[in-house]
């Protein structure tokens, strides 16, 4: 089952915000309906933003034809720190000079892309980790990079399932990712129909597993890579990478490379997205906090370049740390 898709013209994603509990699909109709599933995160994950992107300027043509430009800029705005999201908006954009089948086209070859982009990343990553520890590998995760977060093939969990393919992984740790539980909610769902062994852990107690020497590597996704390789993710990474580099072990990011940003030299010049404060001061609708308690509610954090081993692409591998630039 894909994560997100195009069906008789219109958008089928999986309410992610029903897991790991129900698995639903929902028929998005329209660009409103689209941009509604984007922000509350129905769906989500940097290759499936992207995907998202393109397939709602696809119906935009589809629904609007006459409104397609302003149709899209509702969905480049969906949320302004994943830069795959414009990235798809764009890709499928720029074809509408071709004609509207055109911007469709473009969409669906977005879609099927992404399939074979991330398969490559996986089989990339697990080569280039095998080539400096020796299975079978024990790894650290943090929010959900696997197939939910694409559209059939994962970015961070994809070099999981590679590894595990080779019968090369010996143990998942996942962080649970609060506010919203990515790792408790999906991760840990897609480990587990995997058959991948997996244990779940607090978002604090992260970088304690490192330093007890429970993993030998930390593997991520990523939201946008800046120009410098300064590397923004679901908030609650940073903190691993520092971890990582106290305990001497590989901090690796995993993305395609429509998440590589060289319009932005660094981290600092990225929006990172504040969401609402009631995710921290509630939860499943009951209030934990005192009535009044301010909240701020950080989506996204910035890992410095120097702090990341290597930038794991379709195309190529990077190391920051050691010099190298996107």
């Amino acid at each position: 089952m894909r994560t997100i898709d195009w069906r008789d013209d219109h958008v089928v994603v999986i309410d992610q915000t029903r897991l790991p509990d129900d698995l639903i699909l929902l028929d998005l109709h329209t660009v409103a309906d689209l941009v509604d599933a984007i922000r509350r995160l129905a769906v989500r994950g940097a290759p499936a933003l992207g995907v998202a992107g393109a397939l709602g300027v696809a119906l935009a043509a589809v629904v609007t034809p006459h409104d397609v430009p302003a149709q899209a800029a509702l969905v480049r705005a969906a949320r302004p720190t994943a830069v795959n999201l414009a990235w798809g908006v764009d890709r499928a954009l720029a074809r509408l000079g071709d004609g509207l089948d055109a911007v469709v086209a473009e969409a669906l070859a977005v879609l099927e892309a992404d399939v074979t982009v991330n398969r490559a990343l996986g089989e990339r990553g697990a080569d280039w980790l095998l080539g400096r520890v020796a299975g079978p590998l024990n790894v650290h995760t943090h929010c959900n990079a696997g197939a939910l977060a694409c559209v059939e093939w994962g970015t961070a969990l994809g070099v999981v399932r590679a590894l595990h393919e080779r019968g090369a992984i010996g143990h998942v740790y996942a962080d649970e990712t609060r506010p919203l539980l990515q790792g408790a909610r999906l991760t840990v769902w897609e480990l587990g129909r995997l058959g991948i062994p997996h244990t779940l852990v607090v978002d604090s107690a992260g970088a304690s597993v490192i330093a007890n020497g429970l993993v030998h590597a930390v593997v991520v996704g990523a939201d946008r890579i800046a120009a410098n390789g300064d590397v923004v993710n679901k908030i609650g990474t940073y903190p691993l990478a520092l971890a990582a580099a106290r305990a001497g072990i590989p901090f690796v990011v995993a993305a395609p490379e429509s998440t590589v940003d060289m319009a932005t030299p660094s981290g600092a010049a990225v929006s990172i997205e504040v969401r609402d404060g009631a995710e921290l001061t509630e939860f499943a609708g009951t209030r934990v906090a005192p009535a009044g308690t301010a909240a701020l509610n950080y989506a996204f954090d910035v890992t410095p370049a120097d702090l990341v081993t290597a930038i794991v692409t379709e195309a190529r591998v990077v190391e920051p740390s050691a010099g190298g630039h996107p």
